[in-house]
């Protein structure tokens, strides 16, 4: 049973954006949890608190006045609940008192500058425009921590947009997003100075260091009623973060989520995967982390994680860990990770390979799901019932997801666009009305630019980019998943990118880069027969038609990755396109 959103605290857990790492790293805040992900893979929170909200204040929106309402709740329980623990990050504790005074004082630096507030051309252009402030875009660049949370909240106390700049974007990328979104002001904590001051200039915005911790024994701040007074009324429908796209296709483009789409999003992951106040994320040393959770002895640690959630390349590169270790090492590591509530893979396509061999090891039968910068998550496997390997499941809660099947003569029935309408959809593509109005069908759903089909039990099949998987080779339509995931089964081979390259004769052809596994690897270097194309084909052809297999084979020593573990296709067909 869904309950509602009364927040005690908060777990904010950070995959950086896009083109950035798609690590997790964890804080904690007490009970309640929410997610935050430079992707936007997800946001959720549930309620485990004894504070007894008034139930319809939390039921409009998920927006800076809830968390107004939890400082409120908080200062009326007493001295107690203001000194309790509100965040746990790098091993330290941060209490409520702390929280409610970085936060105001974040408000109260921003809304003491001149910043700048949308621009007429922007406002005809976009109606991004916060109808309780000013709607000022707010670059913030911090590692997941304390200082992260409360510029988030300074930021929507204050009535601005936040905009979570990706840790590991090039100049030239956050330049990019910087004039997009034509951000007023930097919030950076030390880490980043130098380069941030320094691309902050170059844009014409301005720079501040996030305010230190107050500490709460010298330096705390009195939560002042009439200051929440002041910040009240419902922004549900008003933008609340901007979130760029991976650019994997397209140059990134800015999501604009309100506060109303991160509270629906909340509410559909914590009823789907019933996230609860027991749940803990981690990632840095993740096989140590698990060994420290759960030791042999049986004394479970109390932060043990709990739940764990990542991209294929991940899960490759902990197995590859997995196997580099003594067998005593390896027993102590899978008796730990077996002990999780939760695995889940997203981001890409997951090699039915690599789920096989990290059930065997941890037991664990990984949970596909399949989400977008754009509405963060829609399908899911279950968390109780059958995991189908190759798919990503049904809706969530309150989604509903239907496919746009080609009407040009495809000769496969069933396969089309998937299309989506959730109440966690994002509001518009930030100075983009066209593309906005181009991205939805005339009766509300959103265009993924994804290929996929139904099995026989309903379940969702992702066939890949529309623009980068699906092939056209002499009149069939072929995925590119689905061939790399055959290929993948082949013992020499590590990983693969399968591609459609230009063919005067069959418009594309199935061209795939391979990298092979180290023992192939170490036997090349010794001059011994590696794989050829021949031997490719006879090994695969039991297993794929005639016309789907490749016709152009590519050893590479790596495939060219983003963070997040994706490889750009588009790119890499304009680079060996042209060297043809």
């Amino acid at each position: 049973m869904r309950t509602s959103p009364a927040l005690k605290a908060i777990t904010v857990i950070n995959f950086r954006r896009s083109s950035s790492s798609s690590f997790l790293h964890t804080c904690r805040l007490g009970r309640e949890r929410l997610l935050f992900s430079n992707n936007f893979e997800a946001l959720f929170a549930r309620r485990t608190t004894p504070f007894r909200l008034p139930q319809a204040r939390f039921r409009s929106s998920f927006h800076s006045n809830s968390f107004m309402e939890v400082f409120k709740a908080a200062y009326k329980k007493g001295s107690m609940a203001r000194d309790s623990v509100a965040i746990r990050a790098d091993q330290k504790s941060y209490s409520y008192d702390q929280l409610a005074s970085s936060a105001l004082r974040i408000s109260s630096l921003l809304c003491s500058n001149d910043l700048k507030t949308t621009s007429e051309k922007t406002k005809n252009e976009n109606s991004a425009v916060l109808a309780g402030g000013c709607g000022a875009r707010i670059g913030i660049v911090a590692k997941p921590s304390f200082e992260f949370v409360a510029g988030v909240l300074g930021t929507w106390f204050s009535g601005c947009i936040a905009v979570p700049l990706a840790l590991s974007y090039p100049e030239s990328e956050l330049l990019h997003v910087m004039h997009d979104s034509d951000i007023s002001m930097v919030l950076s904590t030390e880490d980043y100075r130098e380069v941030l001051q320094n691309v902050a200039s170059k844009s014409g915005a301005k720079f501040s260091l996030i305010p230190p911790v107050p500490n709460v024994s010298s330096e705390t701040t009195v939560f002042d009623q009439s200051q929440a007074e002041k910040m009240d009324g419902q922004r549900g429908e008003d933008p609340a973060l901007i979130v760029y796209t991976s650019g994997t296709t397209g140059k990134p483009k800015g999501v604009v989520h309100t506060h109303k789409s991160i509270d629906a999003q909340v509410q559909m992951l914590t009823e789907a995967w019933e996230y609860t106040s027991a749940d803990q994320f981690f990632v840095r040393g993740i096989w140590q982390r698990w060994r420290e959770s759960y030791p042999v002895n049986g004394n479970r640690a109390g932060e043990a994680i709990t739940a764990f959630t990542g991209v294929p390349t991940m899960y490759t590169r902990l197995i590859q860990g997995y196997e580099a270790m003594d067998t005593e090492l390896q027993a102590a590591s899978a008796s730990a990770a077996k002990q999780l509530r939760l695995m889940m893979c997203g981001s890409s396509a997951l090699p039915l390979p690599v789920m096989q061999q990290w059930e065997t090891i941890t037991g664990h039968r990984l949970l596909e799901r399949y989400g977008m910068t754009e509405f963060v998550m829609a399908i899911s496997n279950p968390l109780r019932g059958a995991r189908k390997a190759g798919t990503v499941g049904n809706p969530l809660p309150g989604v509903q997801v239907k496919i746009a099947e080609d009407e040009s003569g495809s000769d496969a029935a069933g396969v089309g666009e998937i299309c989506v309408k959730s109440p966690s959809l994002f509001k518009e593509y930030w100075k983009l009305p066209k593309v906005t109005k181009d991205s939805f069908t005339a009766d509300g759903f959103f265009k993924t630019g994804d290929t996929g089909k139904q099995d026989e039990d309903g379940y969702y099949i992702i066939l890949g980019r529309t623009s980068a998987d699906i092939m056209k080779v002499g009149g069939y339509k072929l995925s590119a998943l689905e061939i790399e995931s055959v290929l993948l089964e082949h013992p020499a081979v590590a990983e693969c990118c399968v591609l459609g390259l230009p063919d005067k004769d069959y418009g594309d052809a199935v061209s795939a880069i391979i990298v092979l596994e180290e023992e192939a690897k170490r036997d090349q270097e010794k001059s011994k027969p590696v794989l050829s194309l021949q031997e490719l084909c006879t090994w695969a052809k039991d297993k794929l038609a005639p016309y789907k297999l490749p016709t152009r084979l590519f050893l590479w020593d790596s495939l060219p990755r983003n963070a997040m573990g994706k490889v750009n296709k588009k790119e890499l067909k304009n680079q060996l396109a042209a060297q043809q």
